[in-house]
């Protein structure tokens, strides 16, 4: 039996919890003690009373929370400051922890985890394994952002999306042109479609062209050859003149896009600049970016990262944790996600994990004292 314990999240603008009052009773059935802190599920509208009726007890204060916890779950990571010191000094020597982290990214986190043996399990490093699915957090949240990317879109838009035929005239239908078609780019493109947008779509990766069409957008050809595919499914970095040729595509297309939404990342390193200043001059005044990739740098090179920005006319969102923007529902996707990877991790109540599974030995960065992650442990060098 374990003390799992669910914090609310203090990180400016975050409105999720990981775990929601319906997945509370599988844990408890498992025999586990459930806490949650008062007030965890609320900007999320989760009420303290619906997971006391899943069978969760309320802890009225982070301290009586991370000091009985044995198991944390979180949504992000424990960077912020808490009573004086960084949150993750509030969690107990040997605990665990399960939830977004980047090592090499926040590194005082890290040490921390070290320095109090703390066993920790990132969502970004599940690895992208058929078994591993139904813990892929990265994919459900950006399921989310690539969604919220449209509705954004739309709000700073000047005209409509869908061809309307009226009295009035004919209004023409926006067109959409999305970055990059991962999980996040094929939701805007299925959201982009359903609002009545004309929409096509760029990837390096020649692939999921199928994927685009199949949700009814064209498909951009650039024409030049090379492998664009890092194991995993991830995009790799590409050669200077295949961005040339890249931006030449994108270029011409971009004087009758009214809304570009870019969601190109390279994982672990910084987004890669597609649309240039001298690019966006290109678009018509009026027209809207939606930078997915901000907090990676930003596919625009004038994105500023959580800032909404006019830009030559342009108006450039530096679109920043959009997921906390549907908060109900990211926490519900998010939640399933933690408890797979929970019950993976412990079966049963008196379970310890297999440091031998793949998805194990795949999400794991600290237990011990060590950084047991091999890729993770080389870089830090």
């Amino acid at each position: 039996m374990a003390v799992i314990g669910i914090p609310r999240e203090i990180a400016p603008g975050e409105t999720r919890v990981a775990m929601i009052p319906a997945l509370v009773a599988s844990l408890v059935r498992d025999n586990h003690v459930v806490l949650v802190e008062k007030g965890a599920g609320e900007r999320a509208s989760f009420r303290d009373e619906d997971y006391a009726k899943a069978g969760a007890n309320i802890a009225g204060t982070a301290a009586e929370l991370y000091g009985k916890a044995d198991i944390v779950l979180k949504v992000q990571p424990p960077r912020e400051r808490l009573n004086g010191r960084l949150e993750a000094e509030s969690i107990k020597e040997n605990a665990a922890y399960i939830g977004f982290f980047p090592p090499l990214v926040q590194k005082e986190v890290t040490d921390v985890f070290l320095k109090r043996g703390i066993t920790s399990f990132s969502m970004e490093y599940i690895p992208r394994i058929t078994r591993a699915q139904s813990m892929d957090a990265l994919s459900s949240m950006a399921t989310v952002a690539g969604y919220k990317a449209v509705l954004l879109a739309t709000e700073h838009l000047g005209k409509m999306f869908p061809l309307l035929m009226t009295a009035a005239g004919t209004v023409p239908p926006a067109t959409v042109m999305v970055i990059g078609a991962g999980v996040a780019g094929l939701q805007a493109i299925a959201t982009a479609k359903r609002l009545g947008a004309k929409v096509e779509a760029y990837d390096v990766r020649a692939a999921v062209k199928e994927q685009v069409k199949s949700l009814g957008a064209a498909f951009i050809e650039v024409d030049y050859r090379e492998s664009a595919e890092a194991a995993g499914g991830y995009a790799r970095e590409q050669s200077p003149e295949f961005i040339r040729k890249q931006q030449e595509a994108l270029s011409a297309r971009l004087p009758r896009t009214h809304v570009v939404v870019s969601t190109a990342q390279v994982f672990g390193k910084r987004a890669p600049v597609i649309i240039t200043a001298d690019m966006v001059k290109l678009m018509h005044p009026g027209s809207v970016i939606v930078d997915l990739a901000a907090e990676q740098g930003g596919n625009c090179e004038l994105t500023e990262p959580g800032k909404t920005v006019v830009k030559h006319g342009v108006t450039i969102v530096g679109a920043v944790n959009l997921p906390a923007a549907i908060p109900t529902d990211a926490s519900m996707m998010y939640a399933k996600n933690v408890l797979n990877l929970f019950k993976h991790l412990y079966p049963t109540a008196d379970a310890v994990p297999d440091f031998s599974d793949e998805i194990t030995k795949g999400a794991c960065i600290t237990h011990g004292g060590q950084i047991v992650h091999e890729t993770v442990r080389g870089q830090m060098k």
